[in-house]
């Protein structure tokens, strides 16, 4: 019988093993999944909200062995993961404080006064999920197609399968009907069949640029509408009227967030000329001074790579950028012994034709790439086929803004790092993906705006 086996990637030992579903379960699935949608969609959206405000506060009185179970299946610090789960209870009782105003019927202006738009739910949702955030990625983008009134399908990341059951466990703790959220233990083959069946309306995918074609393929296929939110190579530009320190410090927190496991990870550092030796030096330190070690130690802020593959792909990364020009100040190596530990890395002096430059990074590597000036920055800046994250660095806050509407990103944070909260949307363009998760935009992704004419 198929099964999914999890590894600990703090040590290499096998967690778990997971049976995959016959064929006959993911039938009983999918008919649940139609029913409890039947169901779902007309009731009430308070009474949705209630469901959505226990599962809140489901995840906070399960908080620690959530964020135990999420460390031990992928290797995110503790602290990390445990700030993880109640980031998860805030986005549901968010949008159970919030859903009934972004989905009330409107009068668009200047509409004859017989129309109106009402908001309809399209049915289940198939999720197609990442490992790295293994709660956040899924509640985030569950929490609105829920109170939305769709039912929600999870196909997990197999290296977080105990995750994938145990987020299943607080919905239906939470009292959600029947069928309305499951999790499904199918291989990533059996996505395109799922997508055609007509009981799935829609799908929504976090993960690479190559996996959001090949789901987004199956469901253009199927007249399915899609949401994608996929890589990053986010750029960090700091510019010469820049505080230093603090920039160096948000950038290392941000480059080592997750273990650089992140799609709006910082990867790409931008700095113009006059400041680029005081950065780097300041930068390097602070990159330094992390603490690697045991993701179970609260003390811990750089933990392990999810798996040995992926360590084996960001170190092909890291020796061909250097091959390709780039310098190495610090790192640029596994880490011996058990696990699959890498070692905090920068390079500087990256330049175009390096697969730093023009890669995603998933794990904790920098790239420094020298601007000459701002116009330059921003130039490296949006060379990328990526456009999901950037930030600036300026004193001037109404310079970095004028600077921010003229890169091509989904979202640019002035003087931060890049990040989600569930009131504003989040999402890319060119290769990081189209449509948008969170706030009142990500709420309307997955129904339809119906216009009602009553005479």
């Amino acid at each position: 019988m198929a099964s999914f086996t999890t590894i600990n990637p703090a040590t290499g030992a096998r967690l778990a093993r997971h049976r995959l579903q016959s064929p006959a379960e993911i039938e009983r699935a999918l008919a649940r999944a139609r029913r409890g949608f039947l169901l779902w969609r007309d009731t009430p959206i308070s009474a949705r909200g209630s469901r959505l405000r226990a599962a809140a506060s489901a995840l906070r009185r399960s908080a620690s062995p959530l964020a135990e179970l999420a460390t031990r299946e992928m290797g995110k610090p503790l602290v990390q993961a445990r700030a993880e789960v109640e980031k998860c209870a805030a986005a549901c009782e968010f949008y159970a404080a919030h859903a009934k105003g972004y989905l009330a019927e409107e009068r668009p202006l200047d509409a004859p006064r017989q129309g109106s738009v009402v908001f309809e739910p399209l049915g289940p949702v198939l999720a197609v999920m990442p490992w790295n955030f293994p709660f956040w990625q899924v509640v985030r983008a569950a929490a609105p197609a829920l109170m939305a009134g769709n039912a929600f399908l999870l196909k997990h990341a197999p290296n977080v399968t105990g995750c994938a059951l145990a987020i299943a466990e607080i919905w239906r703790e939470a009292g959600l009907p029947t069928g309305v959220f499951q999790t499904l233990l199918v291989e990533t083959g059996q996505v395109p069949a799922l997508i055609a069946d007509p009981r799935v309306a829609a799908v929504t995918l976090t993960g690479s640029s190559r996996a959001g074609r090949s789901v987004a393929e199956a469901a253009g296929a199927s007249m399915k509408k899609g949401v994608y939110e996929l890589g990053g190579s986010d750029a960090y530009l700091i510019l010469e009227d820049a505080d230093l320190a603090q920039a160096a410090e948000v950038c290392a927190s941000s480059r080592l967030i997750n273990s650089g496991q992140s799609c709006v990870c910082a990867k790409r550092f931008i700095v113009t000329r006059k400041v680029r030796r005081e950065f780097e030096e300041r930068f390097m330190a602070r990159l330094a001074a992390r603490r690697i070690g045991d993701p179970m130690d609260p003390s811990t802020d750089v933990g392990p790579l999810a798996r040995a593959d992926l360590r084996e792909a960001l170190h092909r990364q890291v020796s061909g950028s250097l091959r390709a020009g780039a310098l190495l100040r610090l790192g640029g190596k596994p880490i011996r012994g058990p696990g699959f530990y890498y070692a905090p890395t920068l390079l500087t002096s990256v330049r175009k034709g390096a697969p730093a430059y023009a890669e995603e990074l998933f794990g904790p590597v920098a790239a420094l790439i020298m601007a000459r000036d701002e116009e330059h920055a921003v130039a490296l800046a949006n060379d990328s086929a990526f456009g999901l994250g950037a930030a600036i660095f300026t004193a001037d806050r109404r310079r970095g803004r004028k600077i921010a509407l003229r890169i091509e990103a989904g979202c640019v944070f002035v003087n931060d790092f890049v990040r989600s909260d569930p009131s504003l949307p989040f999402g890319g363009i060119k290769q990081s993906g189209y449509g948008r998760e969170l706030g009142p935009y990500g709420i309307r992704e997955f129904v339809s705006a119906k216009t009602l004419w009553v005479s």
